[in-house]
């Protein structure tokens, strides 16, 4: 299938940062150029919550250049727990719907220091417990290269923008593959960190007991390893601490990774894998062998009933824990009536449950993290298709309330059942784009790697974008 090719004035956030530090370009030019783009896509793709364009606007005016590695390169901060200071901060859903940022994130703050301009702030579905970017309060984000399909979840309306070309990342987060989920969906690379390596705060220690964790959608690699480099380190008070990084990203990607022995998962009981999806990976283990990789089948460590009930455990406590807060600072119990039938469900399920459970649920996640390290003992990397079907349509997640808690997880979690897996035992892990579907959608190969091993993901994921670049394809919805 032929897709249009890219004729885009930059090739990503490092080659914008390069010609606004030769003066090629201004930061505010580059700011107006962004936004310019946004107005010519984003009435299809509603990916926008916030706009910034004045305070954006500000702050390129004040760019020193070269003060940072992204200096006068603007991008969009998802609207779910990255706290942007002065923006509403509505976490998708309309419990939320008029709070307000009081202070900038950890990761807000060191962004800024890298010396992006921050134009605003992008979609998620309510409290970021969906694959597909919807929600009451602001309706379907779609997914350029079919609209009438969904951009992915949680971090759809950052990866819609960078796909189309507005901006060349966008800063997301990841608590069960709401960065690697998007990423597939829109043909753009998405790379979750280990447990530990972004700081979550100054607001929040952890997030969904080490499982969220935040980073980047972008067209390259070798941006998401910049912008890691630029935001990675604990905060004084964090809970965790990932293990020390060898050296800068950047540099990984460039570095060849050696032959390595990869473990192949295809699919987990009781979901079938979509033949799409099948092929999808099938052309990567292809791919991975002719650069000298040796692939071979192997089983993931779980058992996917007990698991997903587990992580739901944490998740509804949690979600109940976050309603309680509402309420304490309002007075007043929190409105449940104005939240969605998925949060209701999870809440009537699982918002209740006991201490001993709640535990229980941590000690299990703990324990899959022991058990995924001893099967990479005979692996250096895994790998699974990011997703096992191709990208659905917009409302083929829709929940009603009478629904019960397991079919939402077979509706969810049969379309994802391997990205949650890595938030629950704090690997790395990433979805890079190598197939499109005969339907023109793009399907991701998706690899984890031992816990501390982003060096060995952005080595190989530098080589197979040498290898099989995919920055030339471009959606049909596109800003160039």
């Amino acid at each position: 299938m032929q897709h249009p090719t890219s004729t885009a004035p930059w090739r990503d956030g490092l080659d914008l940062a390069e010609r606004i530090r030769r003066g090629d370009v201004t930061p505010l030019e580059a700011l107006d150029d962004a936004l310019s783009r946004l107005d010519r896509v984003n009435p299809t793709l509603n990916a926008i919550v916030e706009p910034l364009f004045e305070t954006a606007r500000d702050a390129a005016r004040n760019q020193e250049r070269g003060a940072g590695p992204f200096a006068g390169v603007p991008t969009f901060v998802k609207d779910l727990f990255l706290p942007v200071a002065g923006a509403r901060m509505t976490n998708g859903s309309r419990l939320f719907e008029q709070a307000t940022g009081p202070l900038d994130s950890d990761l807000v703050h060191r962004l800024r220091k890298a010396g992006a301009i921050i134009a605003g702030t992008t979609t998620s579905p309510e409290f970021g417990t969906s694959y597909s970017t919807e929600s009451q309060l602001f309706g379907a984000t779609r997914n350029p290269w079919s609209p009438g399909h969904s951009p992915g979840g949680s971090s759809g309306g950052a990866a819609a923008l960078v796909a189309a070309r507005v901006v060349p990342f966008a800063q997301g987060n990841d608590g069960g593959g709401s960065l690697r989920v998007p990423a597939s969906c829109c043909g753009v690379f998405g790379l979750k960190p280990t447990r530990g390596r972004v700081p979550n705060g100054p607001l929040i220690g952890e997030g969904w007991a080490g499982m969220g964790i935040g980073h980047a959608i972008t067209l390259s690699v070798r941006d998401s390893a910049a912008l890691l480099d630029a935001t990675a380190g604990t905060a004084p008070g964090d809970p965790y601490a990932a293990p020390a990084q060898e050296g800068r990203f950047l540099d990984a990607v460039a570095r060849p990774p050696g032959a390595l022995r990869i473990g192949l998962v295809r699919s987990l009981a009781p979901w079938p894998t979509h033949p799409d999806c099948l092929a999808a990976v099938d052309h990567t283990v292809r791919l991975c062998e002719s650069l000298g990789h040796r692939v071979e089948e192997t089983e993931l460590p779980v058992s996917a009933a007990e698991f997903y009930d587990r992580v739901f455990t944490i998740i509804g406590a949690q979600t109940r824990s976050l309603l309680n807060m509402v309420g304490a600072m309002s007075g007043r119990p929190a409105d449940e009536s104005v939240l969605e039938p998925r949060t209701r469900i999870l809440l009537r399920a699982k918002g209740e449950v006991s201490g001993a459970a709640y535990a229980a649920a941590v000690d299990s996640i703990h324990m899959l993290g022991r058990r995924m390290a001893a099967l990479l003992t005979g692996f250096d990397l895994l790998l699974t298709p990011t997703l096992a079907k191709p990208p659905v349509a917009i409302g083929a997640l829709d929940m009603e309330d009478s629904q019960t808690l397991d079919e939402l997880i077979d509706l969810f979690h049969s379309y994802s059942p391997f990205t949650a897996l890595f938030n629950a035992t704090g690997q790395p892990a990433m979805s890079v784009p190598l197939f499109w579907s005969a339907d023109g959608l793009p399907v991701g190969s998706h690899f984890a790697a031992p816990f501390g091993g982003e060096n060995l993901l952005f080595s190989l994921a530098g080589q197979l974008e040498a290898a099989q670049p995919w920055h030339g394809r471009v959606p049909r919805v596109n800003a160039l």
